[in-house]
């Protein structure tokens, strides 16, 4: 194998990589990269048997050919290299990688010894805005949960419904105490997802690497994979194999107390309780009068933060405390001057949304106080 690449060009496609190849594995050759040069082409594929990457870059190539290396260590050496132009050359399992003055020798794994991961051409892809699908993810990544026994809310739950002349595109997680959902519609067809498929956390973060905001991206299912195509790579996430709980149960039917706040505000005040917050305490107590609201965090390892914010109410006085990042994460997502807070009154849910729209709702379990 021999072959020339622009050095950038490259090292981007190894970068994206990195999420995927196992650190700790018993499989060495998880940790490699498989690199295929043919027909003025590299491929650059990495897998660790649950999440997929096969890219294709331009390449000069001047012998065909295959081999794996580490993932790794060929990151840390194209990073380094100074120039414009990589040479690449493979012989007896050695890749020796040149540039300018720089030569560096790796040893490779055979390809054959790598995982089969085939490229599944015949799969029936949906287009879909990448800023669509990035804004779905941001909005509700945030809400799954980190308990590795839960492996069912370990994701988010992806659902394609049709109503009517429009389909609907739907993201939903939570962790038990909050719940986030976004969604957004559409005039074309969309994939069958059934009764929803659950995209993994890991899955999930590298979809929203490889989509760029400014093009569109393909989706589509094969079994129980869930693949997103761009220009040049194609990614398959294994699915989740679990039923995801019924989630509108959980929406309250009950409205509360309406209160519209004016976001940065607010997110900046929740941002300075948040500095006497720790591990082990992290409540905000949010007290509703009219005209104001007074946000309070008290924390005996570290201090006391209070403040008052203007606003528009003239309810009753009412007091709240909730999880101050659980709040901050639930705003900061909000593309809108104003939002809109459904207080739950007692130890009912609040539901945060937009002022303009109702394709995003956060709810969140409140605390005792």
């Amino acid at each position: 194998m021999q072959l020339n690449i622009n050095r950038n060009i490259f090292l981007d496609g190894i970068q994206k990589t990195l999420g995927i190849v196992e650190k700790k594995t018993t499989l060495p050759i998880l940790n490699n990269l498989l690199l295929k040069a043919e027909k003025n082409k590299l491929k650059i594929i990495a897998t660790d048997r649950e999440i997929s990457l096969l890219s294709d870059y331009d390449a000069e190539i001047k012998e065909s050919g295959e081999i794996t290396i580490s993932a790794k260590k060929l990151y840390e050496m194209v990073r380094e290299i100074q120039g414009e132009t990589i040479n690449l050359v493979c012989s007896n399992s050695v890749v020796k990688i040149t540039c300018q003055r720089a030569m560096y020798k790796i040893p490779g794994l055979p390809a054959e010894d790598f995982p089969d991961v085939s490229d599944d051409r015949n799969i029936q892809f949906y287009n879909v805005q990448g800023a669509i699908i990035k804004d779905l993810i941001n909005k509700t990544s945030f809400a799954m949960a980190l308990d590795e026994m839960r492996k069912n809310l370990n994701g988010v739950l992806m659902e394609c419904i049709t109503d009517g002349a429009d389909n609907l595109l739907r993201m939903v997680a939570t962790d038990g105490h909050r719940l986030a959902m976004a969604k957004s519609v559409f005039k074309e067809p969309l994939l069958a997802t059934g009764k929803g498929i659950i995209i993994p956390r890991k899955g999930l973060m590298e979809i929203k690497k490889i989509v760029d905001e400014e093009e569109s991206v393909k989706i589509g299912l094969n079994k129980n994979m869930f693949i997103v195509k761009t220009e040049n790579t194609i990614l398959k996430v294994s699915l989740v194999d679990a039923d995801y709980p019924d989630y509108k149960r959980v929406i309250p039917i009950e409205k509360g107390i309406n209160i519209t706040l004016d976001k940065e505000s607010f997110l900046h005040a929740l941002r300075r309780m948040n500095v006497v917050s720790s591990e082990r305490y992290g409540g905000v107590i949010l007290a509703f009068s009219e005209g104001k609201l007074t946000l309070n965090s008290t924390n005996l390892d570290v201090g006391e933060a209070t403040e008052e914010i203007d606003i528009t109410y003239s309810g009753e006085d009412v007091d709240v405390g909730f999880n101050v990042n659980y709040l901050i994460d639930a705003i900061s997502v909000i593309n809108q001057d104003k939002i809109l807070m459904e207080v739950g009154l007692g130890i009912k849910p609040s539901v945060i949304k937009q002022t303009q729209g109702d394709d995003y709702i956060c709810i969140v379990m409140p605390l005792k106080i």
